[in-house]
Protein backbone atom coordinates (compact mmCIF):
# COMPACT_ATOMS: atom_id res chain seq x y z
CA UNK A 1 0.00 0.00 0.00
CA UNK A 2 1.05 3.53 -0.54
CA UNK A 3 1.32 5.39 2.87
CA UNK A 4 -0.80 9.49 2.63
CA UNK A 5 2.55 10.93 2.75
CA UNK A 6 3.42 9.39 -0.41
CA UNK A 7 0.52 10.40 -2.07
CA UNK A 8 0.38 13.67 -1.18
CA UNK A 9 3.93 13.69 -2.91
CA UNK A 10 2.44 12.05 -6.03
CA UNK A 11 -0.30 14.16 -6.01
CA UNK A 12 1.93 17.30 -5.86
CA UNK A 13 4.74 16.03 -7.99
CA UNK A 14 1.19 15.88 -11.07
CA UNK A 15 0.43 19.27 -10.01
CA UNK A 16 3.75 20.17 -11.37
CA UNK A 17 3.70 18.59 -14.83
CA UNK A 18 0.30 19.49 -15.46
CA UNK A 19 1.42 23.33 -15.07
CA UNK A 20 4.07 22.13 -17.68
CA UNK A 21 1.64 20.64 -20.30
CA UNK A 22 -0.51 24.00 -19.88
CA UNK A 23 2.26 25.82 -21.78
CA UNK A 24 2.57 23.29 -24.19
CA UNK A 25 -0.19 21.27 -25.11
CA UNK A 26 -1.57 22.21 -28.92
CA UNK A 27 -3.57 20.55 -31.46
CA UNK A 28 -3.43 20.47 -35.20
CA UNK A 29 -4.70 18.82 -38.23
CA UNK A 30 -8.21 19.00 -37.01
CA UNK A 31 -11.03 17.12 -38.98
CA UNK A 32 -14.86 16.53 -38.68
CA UNK A 33 -17.26 14.47 -40.17
CA UNK A 34 -20.65 12.79 -39.52
CA UNK A 35 -20.25 8.82 -39.29
CA UNK A 36 -22.76 9.25 -42.10
CA UNK A 37 -24.90 12.40 -43.74
CA UNK A 38 -28.16 9.82 -43.76
CA UNK A 39 -28.80 8.51 -40.54
CA UNK A 40 -30.51 5.07 -40.96
CA UNK A 41 -32.39 5.57 -37.89
CA UNK A 42 -34.11 8.40 -36.48
CA UNK A 43 -32.11 9.24 -33.19
CA UNK A 44 -28.83 7.99 -32.69
CA UNK A 45 -26.58 8.03 -29.29
CA UNK A 46 -24.61 6.72 -26.74
CA UNK A 47 -21.40 5.94 -29.34
CA UNK A 48 -18.59 3.75 -28.83
CA UNK A 49 -14.96 3.25 -30.38
CA UNK A 50 -12.20 1.02 -30.95
CA UNK A 51 -8.98 0.56 -33.08
CA UNK A 52 -9.49 -2.84 -34.25
CA UNK A 53 -5.94 -2.91 -36.63
CA UNK A 54 -3.60 0.32 -37.24
CA UNK A 55 -5.22 3.34 -37.56
CA UNK A 56 -8.96 1.16 -38.33
CA UNK A 57 -11.82 2.02 -36.25
CA UNK A 58 -14.44 0.09 -35.76
CA UNK A 59 -17.80 2.61 -33.88
CA UNK A 60 -21.18 1.37 -32.20
CA UNK A 61 -24.07 3.39 -30.68
CA UNK A 62 -27.55 2.61 -30.38
CA UNK A 63 -30.36 4.03 -32.68
CA UNK A 64 -34.08 3.66 -33.00
CA UNK A 65 -36.79 5.97 -33.43
CA UNK A 66 -35.88 7.73 -29.70
CA UNK A 67 -34.11 6.67 -27.02
CA UNK A 68 -35.83 3.59 -24.81
CA UNK A 69 -37.97 2.73 -27.92
CA UNK A 70 -39.02 -0.87 -28.47
CA UNK A 71 -37.22 -0.45 -31.80
CA UNK A 72 -33.64 0.44 -30.52
CA UNK A 73 -30.64 -1.80 -31.50
CA UNK A 74 -27.03 -1.27 -31.61
CA UNK A 75 -25.55 -0.04 -34.97
CA UNK A 76 -22.22 -0.11 -36.31
CA UNK A 77 -19.59 0.65 -38.87
CA UNK A 78 -16.42 0.38 -39.86
CA UNK A 79 -13.59 3.24 -40.79
CA UNK A 80 -10.53 2.73 -42.88
CA UNK A 81 -8.69 5.45 -42.28
CA UNK A 82 -10.75 7.77 -44.75
CA UNK A 83 -14.36 7.51 -44.53
CA UNK A 84 -16.70 5.04 -42.71
CA UNK A 85 -19.12 2.00 -43.91
CA UNK A 86 -22.84 1.94 -44.20
CA UNK A 87 -23.96 1.25 -40.61
CA UNK A 88 -25.18 -2.11 -39.72
CA UNK A 89 -27.59 -3.59 -37.24
CA UNK A 90 -25.42 -5.52 -34.97
CA UNK A 91 -27.68 -6.18 -32.44
CA UNK A 92 -31.86 -6.28 -32.60
CA UNK A 93 -33.69 -5.51 -29.68
CA UNK A 94 -34.61 -8.31 -27.50
CA UNK A 95 -38.15 -10.25 -27.97
CA UNK A 96 -38.47 -11.74 -24.00
CA UNK A 97 -41.29 -13.20 -21.97
CA UNK A 98 -43.85 -11.94 -24.46
CA UNK A 99 -41.80 -7.93 -24.41
CA UNK A 100 -39.67 -6.26 -26.97
CA UNK A 101 -36.35 -4.69 -25.20
CA UNK A 102 -34.58 -1.76 -26.21
CA UNK A 103 -30.75 -2.02 -26.23
CA UNK A 104 -28.77 0.77 -24.42
CA UNK A 105 -25.18 1.90 -24.37
CA UNK A 106 -22.88 0.06 -25.97
CA UNK A 107 -19.06 -0.50 -25.06
CA UNK A 108 -16.71 -1.79 -27.75
CA UNK A 109 -12.94 -3.12 -26.15
CA UNK A 110 -10.27 -5.09 -27.61
CA UNK A 111 -8.11 -7.21 -25.45
CA UNK A 112 -4.48 -7.53 -25.15
CA UNK A 113 -5.86 -11.28 -26.32
CA UNK A 114 -6.73 -9.34 -29.35
CA UNK A 115 -10.22 -10.44 -28.37
CA UNK A 116 -13.26 -7.76 -29.41
CA UNK A 117 -15.43 -7.39 -27.01
CA UNK A 118 -19.13 -5.35 -27.49
CA UNK A 119 -20.64 -4.82 -24.13
CA UNK A 120 -23.86 -3.16 -24.00
CA UNK A 121 -27.41 -3.41 -22.39
CA UNK A 122 -30.77 -3.99 -22.61
CA UNK A 123 -34.16 -3.56 -20.82
CA UNK A 124 -37.08 -0.81 -20.72
CA UNK A 125 -34.86 1.81 -18.58
CA UNK A 126 -31.34 2.03 -16.77
CA UNK A 127 -32.77 1.57 -13.67
CA UNK A 128 -34.19 -2.02 -14.64
CA UNK A 129 -31.53 -2.88 -17.49
CA UNK A 130 -29.57 -5.90 -17.64
CA UNK A 131 -26.33 -6.69 -18.97
CA UNK A 132 -24.80 -8.70 -22.11
CA UNK A 133 -21.82 -8.71 -24.39
CA UNK A 134 -20.97 -10.88 -27.81
CA UNK A 135 -17.18 -11.75 -28.22
CA UNK A 136 -15.41 -11.23 -31.83
CA UNK A 137 -11.84 -13.26 -33.06
CA UNK A 138 -12.15 -11.68 -36.13
CA UNK A 139 -12.12 -7.51 -35.36
CA UNK A 140 -15.90 -7.63 -35.77
CA UNK A 141 -16.44 -9.55 -39.06
CA UNK A 142 -18.70 -12.24 -37.18
CA UNK A 143 -19.78 -12.29 -33.39
CA UNK A 144 -20.31 -15.13 -30.99
CA UNK A 145 -24.07 -15.59 -29.59
CA UNK A 146 -25.18 -12.67 -26.76
CA UNK A 147 -24.06 -13.74 -23.98
CA UNK A 148 -26.26 -12.38 -20.44
CA UNK A 149 -24.63 -11.84 -18.01
CA UNK A 150 -25.80 -12.48 -13.95
CA UNK A 151 -27.87 -10.53 -11.73
CA UNK A 152 -25.81 -7.76 -10.06
CA UNK A 153 -23.55 -7.48 -13.05
CA UNK A 154 -24.02 -4.96 -15.65
CA UNK A 155 -20.63 -4.84 -17.53
CA UNK A 156 -19.14 -1.52 -18.07
CA UNK A 157 -21.95 1.26 -18.27
CA UNK A 158 -20.43 3.87 -20.62
CA UNK A 159 -17.38 3.98 -21.18
CA UNK A 160 -14.56 1.79 -22.32
CA UNK A 161 -12.41 -0.33 -19.81
CA UNK A 162 -8.89 -0.76 -19.34
CA UNK A 163 -6.40 -3.82 -18.70
CA UNK A 164 -4.23 -2.98 -16.11
CA UNK A 165 -3.05 -6.71 -15.80
CA UNK A 166 -2.89 -8.64 -17.99
CA UNK A 167 -6.17 -10.97 -19.05
CA UNK A 168 -8.57 -9.06 -16.09
CA UNK A 169 -10.40 -6.29 -17.81
CA UNK A 170 -11.47 -3.05 -15.36
CA UNK A 171 -14.83 -2.25 -16.13
CA UNK A 172 -16.51 1.47 -14.79
CA UNK A 173 -19.83 0.22 -13.87
CA UNK A 174 -22.60 2.27 -12.15
CA UNK A 175 -26.32 1.96 -10.80
CA UNK A 176 -29.84 3.53 -11.06
CA UNK A 177 -32.11 2.61 -8.57
CA UNK A 178 -35.95 1.53 -9.58
CA UNK A 179 -37.28 3.27 -6.31
CA UNK A 180 -35.88 6.46 -5.21
CA UNK A 181 -33.08 6.64 -8.58
CA UNK A 182 -29.85 6.92 -6.42
CA UNK A 183 -26.65 6.82 -8.89
CA UNK A 184 -23.89 4.43 -7.17
CA UNK A 185 -20.82 3.88 -9.08
CA UNK A 186 -18.80 0.36 -8.64
CA UNK A 187 -16.34 -1.49 -10.56
CA UNK A 188 -16.20 -5.13 -12.38
CA UNK A 189 -13.87 -6.50 -12.74
CA UNK A 190 -13.69 -9.87 -15.97
CA UNK A 191 -11.27 -12.34 -16.18
CA UNK A 192 -10.99 -13.78 -20.03
CA UNK A 193 -9.38 -16.92 -18.84
CA UNK A 194 -12.16 -17.84 -16.15
CA UNK A 195 -14.60 -16.24 -17.98
CA UNK A 196 -15.85 -15.02 -14.60
CA UNK A 197 -17.08 -11.33 -13.31
CA UNK A 198 -16.26 -9.45 -9.86
CA UNK A 199 -17.72 -6.83 -8.32
CA UNK A 200 -15.62 -4.55 -6.26
CA UNK A 201 -17.42 -1.60 -4.39
CA UNK A 202 -16.53 1.91 -4.26
CA UNK A 203 -15.70 3.75 -1.10
CA UNK A 204 -17.68 6.88 -1.36
CA UNK A 205 -17.94 8.31 2.41
CA UNK A 206 -20.14 11.34 1.18
CA UNK A 207 -22.53 9.53 -0.63
CA UNK A 208 -22.57 10.90 -3.93
CA UNK A 209 -25.16 10.40 -6.72
CA UNK A 210 -22.56 9.58 -9.62
CA UNK A 211 -22.46 6.80 -12.46
CA UNK A 212 -20.88 6.51 -15.62
CA UNK A 213 -16.67 5.96 -14.08
CA UNK A 214 -14.16 6.32 -16.77
CA UNK A 215 -10.55 5.78 -15.92
CA UNK A 216 -7.42 7.49 -16.03
CA UNK A 217 -3.93 5.18 -15.88
CA UNK A 218 -1.36 6.70 -13.60
CA UNK A 219 2.12 4.88 -12.89
CA UNK A 220 2.58 2.17 -9.94
CA UNK A 221 -0.76 0.43 -10.47
CA UNK A 222 -2.50 4.19 -9.78
CA UNK A 223 -5.73 4.21 -11.62
CA UNK A 224 -8.34 7.29 -11.38
CA UNK A 225 -11.74 7.19 -11.96
CA UNK A 226 -13.50 9.93 -13.09
CA UNK A 227 -17.50 9.89 -12.96
CA UNK A 228 -20.24 11.76 -14.07
CA UNK A 229 -22.45 13.33 -11.15
CA UNK A 230 -25.62 15.24 -9.98
CA UNK A 231 -23.43 17.78 -8.47
CA UNK A 232 -22.44 19.53 -11.24
CA UNK A 233 -18.96 18.49 -10.40
CA UNK A 234 -16.77 15.67 -11.90
CA UNK A 235 -16.05 12.93 -8.59
CA UNK A 236 -13.17 11.15 -8.76
CA UNK A 237 -11.75 8.02 -6.70
CA UNK A 238 -8.42 6.39 -6.54
CA UNK A 239 -7.08 2.96 -6.64
CA UNK A 240 -3.73 2.06 -5.76
CA UNK A 241 -3.71 -1.55 -6.22
CA UNK A 242 -4.77 -1.75 -10.02
CA UNK A 243 -8.18 -1.09 -9.49
CA UNK A 244 -8.59 -4.05 -7.00
CA UNK A 245 -10.13 -1.55 -4.15
CA UNK A 246 -11.44 2.12 -4.65
CA UNK A 247 -11.14 4.80 -2.13
CA UNK A 248 -10.95 8.65 -1.62
CA UNK A 249 -13.96 10.02 -3.67
CA UNK A 250 -14.37 13.43 -3.85
CA UNK A 251 -15.23 16.08 -6.16
CA UNK A 252 -12.76 18.36 -8.17
CA UNK A 253 -13.45 21.37 -10.07
CA UNK A 254 -14.37 20.46 -13.26
CA UNK A 255 -17.78 21.52 -13.98
CA UNK A 256 -20.33 18.85 -15.65
CA UNK A 257 -23.85 19.56 -16.57
CA UNK A 258 -24.70 16.01 -15.36
CA UNK A 259 -23.78 14.68 -18.68
CA UNK A 260 -21.54 11.43 -20.07
CA UNK A 261 -17.99 11.92 -20.43
CA UNK A 262 -14.48 9.97 -21.60
CA UNK A 263 -11.01 10.53 -20.37
CA UNK A 264 -7.91 9.28 -22.36
CA UNK A 265 -4.51 8.45 -20.53
CA UNK A 266 -2.06 9.99 -23.20
CA UNK A 267 1.41 9.20 -20.78
CA UNK A 268 1.11 8.90 -16.98
CA UNK A 269 1.89 12.27 -17.11
CA UNK A 270 -0.95 13.85 -19.75
CA UNK A 271 -4.65 13.53 -19.70
CA UNK A 272 -7.11 14.23 -21.70
CA UNK A 273 -11.33 14.52 -21.08
CA UNK A 274 -13.48 15.49 -22.98
CA UNK A 275 -17.07 16.80 -21.48
CA UNK A 276 -20.26 19.72 -21.03
CA UNK A 277 -18.53 22.02 -18.56
CA UNK A 278 -22.07 23.94 -17.78
CA UNK A 279 -23.79 23.05 -14.54
CA UNK A 280 -26.65 21.63 -15.04
CA UNK A 281 -30.36 23.52 -16.50
CA UNK A 282 -34.07 22.24 -15.36
CA UNK A 283 -34.01 20.07 -18.07
CA UNK A 284 -31.86 17.25 -18.78
CA UNK A 285 -30.76 18.41 -21.90
CA UNK A 286 -29.51 21.99 -20.32
CA UNK A 287 -25.85 22.21 -20.44
CA UNK A 288 -25.36 20.23 -22.98
CA UNK A 289 -24.83 22.67 -25.94
CA UNK A 290 -20.79 23.19 -25.04
CA UNK A 291 -18.56 19.87 -25.57
CA UNK A 292 -14.66 20.76 -24.57
CA UNK A 293 -11.50 18.81 -24.82
CA UNK A 294 -9.72 19.81 -21.70
CA UNK A 295 -6.29 18.48 -20.86
CA UNK A 296 -4.16 18.09 -17.29
CA UNK A 297 -1.23 17.02 -16.16
CA UNK A 298 -2.10 14.74 -12.74
CA UNK A 299 -6.14 14.39 -13.39
CA UNK A 300 -6.73 17.34 -11.04
CA UNK A 301 -6.32 20.02 -12.11
CA UNK A 302 -7.55 20.70 -16.00
CA UNK A 303 -7.46 23.21 -18.40
CA UNK A 304 -9.56 23.75 -21.65
CA UNK A 305 -7.68 23.02 -24.90
CA UNK A 306 -10.37 23.29 -27.13
CA UNK A 307 -14.47 23.21 -27.63
CA UNK A 308 -15.46 20.59 -29.84
CA UNK A 309 -19.00 22.16 -29.91
CA UNK A 310 -20.27 25.96 -28.35
CA UNK A 311 -23.75 26.56 -29.55
CA UNK A 312 -26.38 28.57 -27.89
CA UNK A 313 -28.59 25.54 -28.43
CA UNK A 314 -28.46 21.51 -28.86
CA UNK A 315 -27.24 18.68 -27.47
CA UNK A 316 -23.79 17.49 -28.15
CA UNK A 317 -22.80 14.50 -25.21
CA UNK A 318 -21.79 11.26 -24.92
CA UNK A 319 -18.59 11.15 -26.16
CA UNK A 320 -15.38 8.90 -26.60
CA UNK A 321 -12.29 9.23 -26.96
CA UNK A 322 -9.42 7.30 -28.23
CA UNK A 323 -5.80 7.42 -29.56
CA UNK A 324 -4.57 5.09 -32.24
CA UNK A 325 -1.24 3.63 -33.62
CA UNK A 326 -0.14 6.82 -35.51
CA UNK A 327 -0.81 8.96 -32.32
CA UNK A 328 -4.29 10.76 -33.98
CA UNK A 329 -6.96 11.28 -31.33
CA UNK A 330 -10.13 10.34 -32.34
CA UNK A 331 -13.23 11.18 -30.69
CA UNK A 332 -16.78 10.38 -31.31
CA UNK A 333 -20.35 12.20 -29.85
CA UNK A 334 -24.25 12.59 -30.54
CA UNK A 335 -24.97 15.33 -32.23
CA UNK A 336 -28.13 16.69 -31.60
CA UNK A 337 -29.33 12.60 -31.09
CA UNK A 338 -29.32 12.70 -35.27
CA UNK A 339 -25.84 12.42 -36.27
CA UNK A 340 -22.69 10.44 -34.83
CA UNK A 341 -19.78 13.07 -34.91
CA UNK A 342 -16.57 12.34 -35.41
CA UNK A 343 -13.46 14.64 -35.16
CA UNK A 344 -10.04 14.19 -35.60
CA UNK A 345 -6.83 16.09 -34.19
CA UNK A 346 -3.60 15.23 -33.30
CA UNK A 347 -1.16 16.98 -29.81
CA UNK A 348 1.66 19.17 -30.54
CA UNK A 349 3.45 19.54 -27.58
Amino acid sequence: MISKLKYAAIVLIGFCFSCVAVKKLKTENKSESYITNNPVTANSHAATLVEIKPNQLLAAWFGGKHEGAKDVGIYTSNYDGKSWSQPQMCIAPLVKDGDTLPCWNPVLFKSKSQKLYLFYKIGKNPREWFGAMIVSNDNGMSWSKPEYLANGILGPIKNKPVEVIPGVILCGSSTESVTDNQWRVHVETYTEATNSWEKIPVEDKNNFEIIQPTFLVHSKGIVQMLSRSKHNKVITSWSKDYGQSWKNTDSIEVVNSNSGIDVLTLSPRLFLLVNNPLPQGKDWFNGRNILDVEYSGNGLRWKKLFDLENQKEGEFSYPAIIQTQDKKIHVLYTYNRKYIKHVTFDIKK
